[in-house]
């Protein structure tokens, strides 16, 4: 007795990470812009927390721009992906909640290219979930490195340089630069002690 073969599906999912400055938004836009030129449906999300520019667009840090939906948690991505959507790609990836992992395996499951970008590490150096978890589940991985502003040397660090102990403190240049390994210091994020 012959077993009926499945017919594949061509789902899978992409994670583009590194630290800001690198370039993540840049290469995720230059991605999504190439699905598109081959007529391919896409459908662009970002968390609703990340309107440093405007909630209808991603904006990388050189001012390359691409319309996108904003949406307040994964469960509301997954819902509001079209049937037909061949391409979902997804900015700030970091800024969703713990379920981003399975949504995006839904997704995949369901036939569609999922592409995320997001930083893999905070101002302190520690993995960034859920991006660790996606790393794990994707097939395609691309690490992105910026250039150290103190030394030039590649840099794969987020140098907060302001004094704040939240996680998440949205922002860009001012509050954050790129830092390689022997440049970081995690400690100038840490609020001075009152006298």
């Amino acid at each position: 007795m012959e077993v009926a073969r499945k017919q594949p599906e061509h789902g899978w999912i992409e994670v583009i990470t590194g630290s800001m400055f690198s370039g993540k938004s840049e290469e995720l836009i230059r991605r999504l812009r190439r699905a598109q030129i081959a007529k391919q449906k896409v459908q662009i999300f970002k968390p609703v927390i990340d309107d440093r520019y405007g909630v209808d667009q991603i904006v990388s840090h050189s001012d390359m721009r691409i319309a996108s939906e904003s949406v307040r948690s994964s469960d509301e991505l997954v819902r509001r992906v079209a049937k037909d959507t061949e391409v979902v790609g997804i900015d700030e990836g970091q800024f969703f909640d713990p379920h981003l992992t399975a949504a995006c395996n839904t997704l995949a499951n369901a036939g569609k290219r999922v592409i995320v970008a997001g930083l893999d590490q905070d101002y302190l150096g520690r993995p960034f979930e859920p991006m660790p978890q996606l790393l794990a589940i994707a097939e395609y991985i691309t690490k992105t490195l910026a250039i150290c502003v103190v030394c030039g040397d590649p840099a794969n660090h987020t140098q907060r340089l302001v004094a704040s102990q939240d996680r998440v403190l949205v922002g860009a240049s001012g509050l954050y630069e790129a830092r390689c390994r022997h440049c970081f210091d995690p400690s100038l994020a840490e609020p001075t002690p009152e006298p």
